[in-house]
């Protein structure tokens, strides 16, 4: 079985054209956008681009706290040595 063969449209025309590409899109349709004639865009159905989009892993804020003593008890004077370092 081959895969779906996707619409294209130039960029000048998907700016005209916006309101019924997203209609298509909304009907589980996509459109791949292009730009001198290479590909630069897609309008996709939001299921179809969940699908590809892989799941984040935890945020910063999951992490804090995690290097606790790192940087012994004076960060700001670590944090100085480390930048001298760079300066001499």
């Amino acid at each position: 079985m081959s895969a779906p063969v996707l619409e294209t449209v130039g960029s000048e025309e998907a700016r005209q054209q916006l309101p019924a590409l997203l209609e298509r899109a909304r009907n589980g349709k996509a459109t791949v956008v292009t730009r001198h004639g290479k590909p630069c865009a897609a309008i996709v159905p939001v299921a179809l681009m969940e699908q590809a989009v892989p799941v984040r892993g935890p945020t910063l804020a999951a992490l804090r706290g995690s290097g606790s003593g790192l940087w012994g008890n004076d960060v700001a004077r670590a944090i100085a040595d480390a930048r001298d370092e760079w300066v001499e």
